[in-house]
């Protein structure tokens, strides 16, 4: 499992862990820290991993984790991810 990380003044402050399988990256998990709920940082953390994934690979995106599921359901413009 890997994970991209969300930092706040160099504290982590939120997670979304992945799997790599073939042409594809699952997400399976995202979590804000307690401390940082509440500040938008869930929408930050799956835009800039989003981002990554469509800048820098060719990857298709799995969304099995319910916050990034979601997240893409309310984004249109991320759907391309879905059927790359």
């Amino acid at each position: 499992m890997s994970r991209f990380e969300l930092l706040v003044d160099g504290t982590q402050a939120g997670i979304a862990d992945y799997l790599l399988r073939d042409d594809t990256i699952v997400f399976i998990h995202t979590e804000i820290d307690p401390a940082y709920r509440g500040q938008g940082l869930g929408d930050e953390i799956a835009r800039g991993a989003l981002n990554l994934v469509r800048a820098e690979t060719d990857l298709r995106v799995v969304a099995t984790c319910p916050f990034i599921s979601k997240w893409i359901a309310e984004h249109p413009d991320y759907h391309d991810l879905l059927s790359r």
